[in-house]
Formats: C-alpha cells, sequence, structure tokens
C-alpha cells in the first residue's frame, strides 16, 4: 500500500451547491447537465459569472463520475445583456480586473472547455446571445432555431480577441470570420447549420431532450472509448488554443487597459445591439 493517500476528488453535491447561483447542475448516470443563468433566466455577464465559468469546467473535469457534459443557458435568450452592478469591480481598479478578468479568467474559461475535460461536451445555444463561442467550440452543438450568432466586441469598442475570434475563424474561416468579427453580422441558425458552426437546429423545447438522446447514443461505448476519441475530435480546438489564445487576449487587453474605464455597461451593450432583436444584420444597415 502507498504511504500516501489520494486527494480526494470533487463531490457532486458540494460544488452543485457551490455554483448554485451562476449554474443549474445536474446528473443521472454520468451525464451532467449544466445550465448557466443568472436569477433563475438568462445569462447577464458580469465579473463574477465570468471567473465561475472556468472554477466550474475545471471541477467537473476533476470529476471522474462525470462521463459527458451538456453545457447550455436558460429561457429564451443565451445571452442578450450586462448585470447593472456587474462591472462595478472593474471600474474601481481597472488595472487589476483588466488582468484578472479579461486576461485570466477569460483564457481559463475557452482553454479549460477544451483541456480540462475529458470527456465529451454537447453545447446548447438556447436563444440569441454573445460570447456563443462557450457552446459552440463544445464536441457537438445544437441551436435554438430563432438563436442568433454574433460578437458584439467591435461594436463597444473592444478588440475581438477573447476566444470568439479564435472560434470564430475554426468555424467560419477567414474572410467570413473577418466580416463577422468586424461588422457585428448576425448569423441565423439556419445559417450557422449552413456553415458548420452548429450540427443541428430545432425548436427551443426538443433541445435538451434532443441532447439526451445524443449524450446515450456516446454512453453506449466504453469509458475509454469515449474519452480517447474525444481527444481525437477536438484535436483542432487544442491547436487553435495554442496557436491564439494567449496572443489574443494580451491584444484585447492592451485596448481594454488603454480606454481606463468599463465597456461592458448594460446601456453600452442593450443600445449596440438592438438590431439583433430587431432582426437586421448588423447595426449599420437599416434592413
Amino acid at each position: 500500500m502507498s504511504l500516501q493517500e489520494f486527494i480526494p476528488t470533487p463531490k457532486f453535491e458540494d460544488y452543485r451547491k457551490a455554483f448554485e447561483d451562476f449554474f443549474h447542475l445536474e446528473r443521472d448516470g454520468g451525464v451532467i447537465v449544466a445550465q448557466a443563468h443568472t436569477l433563475g433566466g438568462p445569462i447577464q455577464l458580469s465579473v463574477q459569472n465570468h471567473r465561475a465559468l472556468g472554477q466550474m469546467l475545471k471541477t467537473i473535469g476533476s470529476d471522474p463520475e462525470n462521463e459527458i457534459l451538456i453545457l447550455t443557458g436558460s429561457g429564451e435568450e443565451f445571452m442578450m445583456e450586462s448585470d447593472p452592478t456587474g462591472f462595478e469591480l472593474e471600474d474601481a481598479d481597472m488595472p487589476y480586473w483588466a488582468y484578472e478578468y479579461a486576461y485570466k479568467d477569460g483564457r481559463i474559461n475557452v482553454s479549460s472547455l477544451v483541456n480540462d475535460l475529458e470527456i465529451p461536451t454537447i453545447g446548447i445555444l438556447n436563444g440569441p446571445g454573445f460570447h456563443t463561442e462557450i457552446v459552440l467550440m463544445c464536441d457537438i452543438t445544437l441551436c435554438a432555431d430563432n438563436a442568433t450568432i454574433f460578437d458584439l466586441h467591435y461594436d463597444i469598442g473592444s478588440v475581438p480577441a477573447d476566444g470568439i475570434h479564435t472560434c470564430f475563424q475554426e468555424l467560419l474561416g477567414v474572410k467570413k470570420a473577418a466580416y463577422a468579427l468586424l461588422t457585428g453580422q448576425a448569423i441565423t441558425a439556419r445559417q450557422a447549420l449552413e456553415w458548420g458552426m452548429v450540427n443541428e437546429v430545432l425548436p427551443r423545447k426538443e433541445l435538451l431532450e434532443r441532447a439526451r438522446v445524443i449524450a446515450d447514443h456516446i454512453m453506449s461505448q466504453p469509458r475509454i472509448t469515449r474519452r480517447l476519441t474525444t481527444q481525437i475530435v477536438r484535436r483542432p480546438w487544442k491547436k487553435r488554443i495554442v496557436d491564439d489564445l494567449d496572443g489574443g487576449f494580451g491584444i484585447q487587453m492592451f485596448g481594454h487597459v488603454s480606454k481606463q474605464k468599463s465597456i461592458h455597461g448594460q446601456e453600452a451593450i442593450s443600445s449596440t445591439i438592438s438590431y439583433v432583436r430587431e432582426g437586421r444584420r448588423n447595426n449599420f444597415d437599416k434592413d
């Protein structure tokens, strides 16, 4: 017998409670569903929930009883708002939080999804929203038929280099990604399917059940087969992260700090992305 014991792995009921303000967690037969929320509704971006995502992904990846992750949002939208007070910390100490929030946490979020989870992942885009990379970079992605994919960074005065660039360039290619990042292009669910950004488009109410059906199929093969296959299908994302992620975040952080004020306020975001709710393709064309 070894002179030392294993360090205990995370227990589901413990981290289910720890993350409940940010994620509703359920697990059945090794399939864990993580439903991001803000006060029970759609996600509102904040410093706090930005940090919670990476922490949750690392914790799920450290629990050997998890076999598949289904990751989604809550309600009819994915993320279309900013928490009204969610960036007070950033306003109070921009240099500190530009690193902690805009560089460290952001890199951990995307990297953890790809590198810290040894299990297959199914992302569900449950409605329109920004920061969709966190479900688009899952191994399989399902999309609500009324969802819209877009990036708001350039239009709020930020460099789009915090993982969304990695996602768009890998899935769309150089030209389509450049257009989407510079114009805030509103990509419909059907376009996303046609362009290979998502795997299936369904009515929102059918998404979770469909994800469970796919998860059941994945679970039909032995544990080692599931986990090793995941490493094969995820290899392109691993390469992208090594090549692009740190440098992109560094560039964005430089632009972030140079402004010396938060750009994530609720008013700025709501006014910038009104075109998505109006069904327009960007915020500078009239129709």
